[in-house]
């Protein structure tokens, strides 16, 4: 009896042994199998998924440490099209909340744009990009109570599908102030005019488009991207604010279109003020093309070439008295009036001075007496000192934009910087800190 069992559990063993044995070769095929193959490379494109990250855009600041250009936190309004239950029901609620056209936002979601390059649509459409945060977090308490209901009922969210992406944009807590030496950041991250556009390398940062894992517990492998370089300008804020008060004055009391007024630090080159008309709301920056008709206005102070007038007199008279055309005490009778060229050219006043010597001449600011000091001079020198003088060159200063009178080459003895010269090699400050 004993031996019956004895076979029988022989029998046993061997066929539960077969059994074990066929699995293992069954696990071995299939993990050697083509199609296995094809999974393992399914399941490793899935691993990664490919993102772009942008930093931070660098702040600017006045030398006191005033924020003139800083960042805020917008949001993309989104659909998942492969979620999207109610495309009407997201239509409306996006409409209610941010104003915008029913029906263009569900034909947007019904009719989605194609993927460039192919026929196939897109599979996730922006229904509105720059939210405010406040509309987003109006948005996302909406999307939660259509959630809850669902979850409750056993259905899916009428929202769903529904989603927000939280991204920086240019902030100008100042509005306009400083707005023609600042400039502005458009929609698409890119500096226009000013320091933005000069300086837009080092304050946008570099773009990273990394491999980031999808596995939660290896976020420690997600790269830090740096943001961009903040700057600190020689501007002082106060002054600046004060500055385009004077001018704004200036120009209602006088009648004038336009006007400039640059403040300076003869000693070093240093502009402390800079300022222009007109002006704009650096974060309504949409509304440029209704307040300049072309890009040369934007910055009078350096895009239009200045007609010096009496201004240069003075350098006619160094220029005259270093050339040794004539010295201090050298005279000469003002009659009102001479003919160049053919044309009469008078004083200021229309009136004749008579018997000045050359500090009478700069005293009354006589048009005849400086006028014929040129003419003594002749073209060659007159013209020779006028070029050392720098006119007609670039002065240099670190805004975008500058036009030169008539001249292409930089002058090399005229500096104008905007950035403080008391930060990193002379020009550019620390990096942002790391967030």
């Amino acid at each position: 009896m004993r031996q019956e069992y004895a076979w029988r559990s022989l029998v046993l063993a061997g066929i539960l042994g077969f059994v074990g044995v066929s699995i293992i070769l069954q696990i071995i095929r299939i993990q050697n199998s083509t199609e296995a193959a094809t999974f393992r490379k399914q399941t490793a494109s899935y691993i990664n998924v490919t993102e772009t990250y942008y930093p931070d855009r660098g702040e600017i600041y006045d030398r006191n440490g005033h924020l003139l250009a800083g960042n805020k936190t917008v949001y993309e309004v989104s659909v998942d099209l492969n979620n999207a239950n109610d495309k009407h029901a997201i239509a409306l609620t996006v409409s209610v909340q941010l104003g915008l056209n029913l029906d263009d936002l569900y034909n947007e979601m019904v009719n989605p744009p194609l993927i460039e390059g192919t026929n196939m649509p897109v599979q996730t459409v922006v229904l509105a990009d720059n939210v405010s945060s406040d509309q987003a977090a109006a948005l996302e308490q909406y999307k939660s109570a259509a959630d809850s209901q669902a979850s409750a009922t056993g259905t899916k969210s009428s929202l769903a599908g529904l989603g927000f992406w939280a991204h920086p944009q240019r902030s100008y807590p100042e509005g306009a102030l400083a707005s023609n030496l600042l400039g502005f950041v458009n929609l698409a991250r890119r500096g226009y005019f000013g320091v933005e556009e000069k300086y837009n390398g080092l304050l946008a940062g570099n773009m990273v488009q990394v491999s980031v894992p999808t596995d939660p517990s290896k976020a420690v492998d997600i790269p830090h991207v740096p943001n961009g370089t903040t700057l600190v300008l020689t501007i002082n804020r106060d002054l600046q604010a004060a500055t385009e008060q004077i001018l704004d004055e200036s120009l209602t009391k006088y009648g004038a279109q336009h006007g400039t007024i640059v403040v300076m630090d003869p000693h070093t080159g240093e502009i402390f003020a800079l300022a222009s008309s007109p002006r704009m709301d650096l974060n309504q920056n949409l509304s440029y093309g209704q307040i300049y008709h072309n890009a040369s206005e934007y910055d009078r102070a350096i895009s239009m070439p200045y007609e010096p007038g009496s201004v240069i007199k003075i350098l006619t008279m160094a220029a005259a008295l270093d050339s040794g055309t004539v010295t201090p005490s050298s005279t000469y009778l003002d009659t009102g009036e001479i003919i160049v060229g053919g044309w009469p050219i008078h004083n200021w006043d229309n009136q004749a001075w008579g018997l000045q010597d050359m500090t009478g001449c700069l005293q009354h600011s006589l048009n005849i007496c400086l006028a014929t000091l040129a003419g003594k001079m002749g073209a060659q020198t007159y013209y020779g000192y006028m070029n050392r003088f720098g006119l007609g060159h670039l002065t240099g200063i670190d805004l975008a934009g500058e036009a030169a009178a008539a001249s292409k080459s930089r002058a090399t003895a005229i500096g104008t910087p905007l950035i403080s010269p008391r930060t990193l090699s002379g020009r550019v400050c620390q990096s942002h800190p790391s967030n």
